[in-house]
């Protein structure tokens, strides 16, 4: 057996992986070079068969629990709680061929990496892949990690539905991966994923040393006036909704470029009614999604939202019912992880800079249970939940080497 401190000579196969991802994106392959995976569909089986058929040649010790999650391991040389990579194989509708799918093949490249190098280490290395990160076919989104990590039950989460009733335990049993337990104990755990925006890109750096994942609020918004005839009505005696709708979009998108921590604030949909030509649109219905990377900025950014709405409510003489329905704190990757990551990078020469996903991963529920980092790989133009999602092998096998040293640092 190769000895530990020699780990740092050990490199992965970089034509292995990238073939690993074009040969699983051919399963649900779209026209426009996508994927199409639903979780817990015919093709969603397929793509977890052949995982566990690599896993298996690897010589890996595969099995799956209650909800779905599967779990390929490589034993260590002592009774350690394993170190732990992973992510996703279900895809968006008309989804890319690396978001979620990089992280579980760079796991499994990591492992094949380790047994090339005959390499043993004192913790059992794992790689998971989990079961609905994506929440496209059944809600909630992140579902499998978030019953590992006690967020969500195993009863709620087989309760759900998809739009043709079918429930989420009873796709997991046809397609054969209902399996049984629940949580084991979990060391670390490293999520290797592209960065689904253009930071990295645009700053021309390889590596995204992720520090954590943004808070969320969202927010529903009623703004009520008075419909009224666009000619014989006065523009100063007019209570037009679509206005004060229009002036909180100003304030929103004002909100975001004036805090920090990442401050970020979308009006994402917005309706208008009576939508009629010729009629001042008497009630407008709008969402505000915000997110930061500090709660208690986050707490301000919502503050500020309130009060620019009565604002904008008593200078249009009209009323404005800012009603949150969602609030995730903010979540910070483990410290000592996340400086490994660091040193992996730097080691190997790679450029890296800190930065945050402004996203949801399976990553954040994992931190609630065991020490958690991920690392960002550049994404062509920041594009991801999109057929035409690209990366470039380099970068693709960067951020696997970079995974690769970083559990090795953990796991040794």
């Amino acid at each position: 057996m190769e000895k530990i401190h020699s780990r740092r000579s050990a490199r992965i196969d970089a034509e292995r992986l990238w073939r690993a991802l074009i040969d699983l994106a051919r399963i649900g392959a779209t026209p426009k070079g996508g994927v199409r995976r639903l979780a817990l569909t015919e093709l969603d089986r397929q793509g977890r068969d052949l995982f566990v058929r690599w896993a298996r040649e690897a010589g890996l010790a595969v099995r799956w629990d209650a909800v779905g999650n599967i779990f390929a391991r490589r034993e260590g040389s002592e009774p350690l709680p394993p170190v732990m990579m992973g992510s996703h194989l279900d895809s968006q509708p008309s989804g890319g061929r690396f978001d979620g799918a990089y992280g579980v093949m760079a796991g499994l490249e990591v492992l094949r990496t380790l047994n090339d190098h005959k390499v043993k280490t004192r913790a059992p290395v794992e790689v998971a892949s989990w079961t609905n990160e994506e929440g496209s076919r059944f809600a909630p989104g992140m579902a499998g990690s978030g019953v590992f990590a006690g967020v969500h039950s195993l009863r709620f989460v087989s309760s759900q539905k998809d739009l043709e009733g079918v429930s989420f335990g009873e796709a997991l049993e046809r397609i054969g991966y209902a399996g049984a337990g629940g949580p084991h104990p979990v060391g670390a755990y490293f999520e290797a994923h592209i960065e689904q925006g253009p930071v990295l890109e645009d700053t021309r750096t390889t590596i995204g040393v992720v520090q954590g994942a943004l808070g969320q609020r969202w927010f529903d918004v009623a703004v009520i006036g008075q419909d009224a005839h666009a000619g014989p009505t006065p523009m100063e005696l007019r209570k037009d909704a679509l206005v004060g709708a229009s002036r909180l979009v100003l304030e929103v998108n004002r909100i975001a470029r004036e805090y920090p921590d990442y401050a970020r604030a979308t009006v994402g949909f917005m309706q208008v009614m009576p939508n009629s030509r010729n009629v001042v649109p008497g009630e407008v219905h709008l969402t505000v999604d915000m997110r930061n990377a500090s709660d208690s900025t986050l707490k301000k950014m919502k503050d500020d939202l309130q009060a620019s709405a009565t604002t904008i409510g008593a200078e249009c003489r009209v009323s404005v019912e800012v009603r949150e329905i969602v609030h995730f704190p903010p979540c910070e990757f483990a410290p000592e992880l996340v400086d490994a990551v660091r040193r992996a990078a730097g080691a190997l020469g790679l450029s890296h800079r800190d930065i945050v996903s402004g996203a949801g991963h399976d990553a954040v529920y994992l931190a609630r249970v065991a020490p958690t980092a991920m690392i960002f790989v550049p994404c062509e133009g920041g594009i991801s939940h999109n057929e035409i999602e690209n990366a470039r092998p380099e970068d693709l096998a960067a951020g696997c080497d970079v995974l690769l040293q970083a559990v090795l640092e953990r796991a040794a």
